[in-house]
């Protein structure tokens, strides 16, 4: 009897191990995920005004600002993490294309004001990318802290669910970033072979007569 008391109470120690190693692996999902938001929160603030930068110079661009604000407020509103993820997408590529467009409008890309945006935006960018990448890495943990047994035995009487990583498509992984600098330096041209010599042929004698 005291052996099974025993190893109950072995099996009882276990089993609040793991169940709390999960609670603490969950909030930390939720907290690295609380970060991915407070960034995409600031890039929200900052689109408006710089849609209003970019109109006082290019208002002919209607479409393309009008792009940004849809995508915005589609993020804005997203349900769910793929719905979310598709959105921010879609904002990303709308970004670059209004720091694309500034390229035919020099006044825009000398304003202080639009300059400043677009380095701004930069930083966010690039701590989006790093705080997704946190996420997804303690995702990872997480998924795998549910499968392995005995974690198993516990997770999914819990109620503990794998969670879904926040992807980024394959066009978007690069920063939303645009180098203004005059004279900026051109691509490397890819080097060409040089052209192997020609082995020169012997002389061709005559034959004597």
């Amino acid at each position: 009897m005291t052996y099974i008391l025993l190893a109950l109470g072995v099996l009882l120690v276990l089993a609040v191990a793991i169940y709390n190693g999960l609670i603490r692996l969950k909030n930390k999902c939720n907290e690295a995920f609380s970060d991915i938001d407070t960034q995409l929160k600031r890039r929200y603030d900052l689109i408006p005004n710089l849609v209003e930068t970019v109109k006082g110079y290019a208002s002919h661009e209607a479409k393309t600002l009008e792009n940004v604000t849809e995508a915005r407020t589609k993020a804005m509103q997203a349900k769910g993490l793929k719905e979310k993820e598709a959105a921010e997408n879609m904002i990303s590529t709308a970004l670059k294309t209004i720091f694309a467009l500034a390229e035919n409008y020099p006044d825009l890309k000398a304003n202080q004001n639009f300059l400043d945006l677009q380095k701004t935006l930069t930083e966010i960018e690039e701590h989006i990318q790093l705080s997704r990448r946190y996420y997804n890495a303690t995702v990872r943990d997480f998924n795998t802290k549910i499968e392995v047994f005995p974690n198993n035995l516990i997770a999914g009487p819990m109620g503990f669910k794998q969670r879904e990583f926040f992807m980024a498509a394959e066009e978007e992984k690069s920063n939303v970033k645009v180098d203004f600098k005059e004279g900026s330096n051109p691509p490397p041209q890819t080097p060409q072979m040089p052209q192997m010599p020609q082995t020169p042929q012997a002389p061709q004698t005559s034959p004597k007569e």
